[in-house]
């Protein structure tokens, strides 16, 4: 590592830097959030210059490091300007870009990423730095979609699929209150259960809808009583695509805020198909909140 770097702090928000327009939304979005934190903002540039390089000669690979940290000061430097208030370190690395991102947010820090590379094809939905630091999240990650200077919906929008995202809630939370904004706990279902759902209803029967109405009662009261201050909405509805609903949602959202889950049976980092959709096609920044034990999103 080079630059002004510092030992990773609590709470610190880290975020790749390459040049490319989907790097710099995310930066401008870290910034932000660094800024309403009140923590330091890290920023790390990934050079691939750790192993011997077959094309390139040894004064090609000092220009593409001297290219990179003049990169991060030219960063540091546009960033303090806005915000001038904000610690503002550097981070420049010889090796990938995920194990860089990774190493500078340490145990506590928050990775935020571009939705696509630099080099990436325009068909690519999440470029592949994106892709390989949310699939093996151990601390949150923050995959920037929208614009660089979003609309603000007034929402925090998190997606509850049972009691264990009741610590993804509490994240959700947390951002709702650095916004002073209410929180959304938004439980979909399949629509296929629909016939079922209805029938428990009428009958009064302890059955799927009970367990809809319970998972959002569980989750809402404990995060009602944790945060007394903050408006929470609770809302559950049915629909035939769970990903599809929570894009939809995602329209009127400031930030969606997700756990981390990987489908059971997969080796290695891996991520469900619903919160890929999500980074892929969500309307605003998708926050990732890993999972710890099986089957779930986190490798720790």
């Amino acid at each position: 590592m080079d630059g002004t770097s510092a030992r990773p702090g609590p709470g610190r928000v880290v975020v790749g830097v390459d040049g490319s327009p989907s790097a710099r939304t995310a930066l401008m979005w870290a910034a932000a959030e660094a800024a309403l934190r009140g923590s330091t903002l890290c920023l790390v540039h990934a050079t691939g210059t750790d192993t011997p390089a077959p094309f390139l000669s040894q004064a090609e690979i000092a220009r593409n490091r001297q290219a990179g940290r003049e990169l991060l000061d030219r960063t540091a430097e546009a960033i303090t300007a806005r915000h001038p208030k904000l610690t503002v370190v550097t981070e420049l690395t010889e090796g990938g870009a995920p194990d860089g991102l990774r190493r500078a947010a340490a145990l506590t820090g928050t990775i935020v990423v571009g939705h696509r590379g630099l080099g990436g094809f325009s068909s690519l939905l999440l470029g592949s730095v994106g892709l390989e630091v949310a699939a093996a999240a151990t601390t949150p990650v923050v995959v920037v979609r929208g614009t660089a200077e979003p609309v603000e919906a007034g929402v925090v929008l998190v997606a509850v699929r049972d009691e264990a995202d009741v610590g993804c809630a509490r994240a959700a939370a947390r951002e709702a209150l650095l916004r002073k904004i209410p929180l959304r706990l938004l439980h979909i279902w399949s629509a296929g259960l629909s016939a079922r759902s209805r029938a428990v209803l009428h009958n009064g029967d302890d059955g799927i809808a009970g367990d809809h109405v319970r998972v959002m009662a569980s989750v809402s009261d404990r995060v009602r009583e944790e945060f007394p201050g903050l408006t929470v909405h609770a809302d559950g509805q049915e629909g035939r695509s769970v990903p599809g609903a929570l894009v939809d949602a995602s329209h009127h959202a400031d930030l969606l805020v997700v756990g981390g889950r990987r489908s059971p049976g997969y080796l290695g980092p891996t991520i469900g198909q619903t919160t890929l959709g999500l980074l892929q096609h969500a309307h605003c920044p998708v926050e990732l909140i890993p999972r710890q034990g099986p089957g779930h999103g986190s490798t720790s």
